[in-house]
């Protein structure tokens, strides 16, 4: 199948991704821009899990205010170089990850930062629930784990789905933004400041 030049423009604008890997995936996909776009965003997420490991010693702090007044967050946002702290896109992702701080008000960034006493802590409290409503022991462990995970996505930044897209989480949303910048990004912390609290 012939892929015209206004297609592959048309899905690198839409998506960001570089000409060729467009016309690849249009290839690919046999004109098919759902299944085109589809394949780009696992291309990207593979480039990204690649970059994971590198170095984020550059970036900003970026400062979000919620229209009343009432809410302001605070997040230090990491990248590779100083080039890519400029960009819109980089400013993009530090403008709506304030929004979902505000918005959702995680308390840490990801599980990881979440003290080991806290998460002792929760699973033995789901443990206990288990028993007490009568479940066999055999399936204890396997509830009060599922009820952990849901306790991560409610407390923790990257775990949570992302407001403006909920069937995203906010790690995708920081994945897809690593694949189109190629470069590791990472969420170094935040501060949320509401009045009265």
């Amino acid at each position: 199948m012939a892929i015209s030049a206004k297609e592959v423009k048309a899905l690198r604008e839409s998506t960001g991704a570089g000409m060729m890997d467009c016309k690849k995936a249009l290839t690919e996909a046999d004109g098919n821009v759902d299944k085109a776009v589809e394949l780009l965003r696992k291309k990207g997420m593979a480039k990204a899990a690649k970059r994971a490991g590198r170095e984020t010693g550059e970036g900003i702090v970026h400062s979000y205010i919620h229209g009343n007044g009432k809410v302001g967050v605070l997040i230090e946002l990491n990248c590779e170089t100083d080039f890519v702290a400029k960009t819109d896109d980089f400013i993009g992702l530090a403008k709506d990850l304030c929004m979902q701080i505000a918005a959702v008000n995680p308390q840490y960034v990801s599980r990881e930062s979440v003290p080991a006493e806290i998460v002792d802590r929760e699973m033995k409290l789901y443990k206990e629930q288990a028993l007490e409503s009568g479940k066999p022991e055999k399936i204890v462990e396997k509830i009060a784990t599922g009820k952990l995970e849901k306790f991560y996505s409610e407390i923790c930044l990257v775990d949570q789905p992302f407001v403006k897209e909920d069937k995203k989480k906010v790690s995708e949303r920081v994945k897809d933004a690593v694949a189109k910048l190629g470069e590791n990004i990472s969420v170094a912390r935040f501060a949320r400041y509401q009045i009265g609290k």
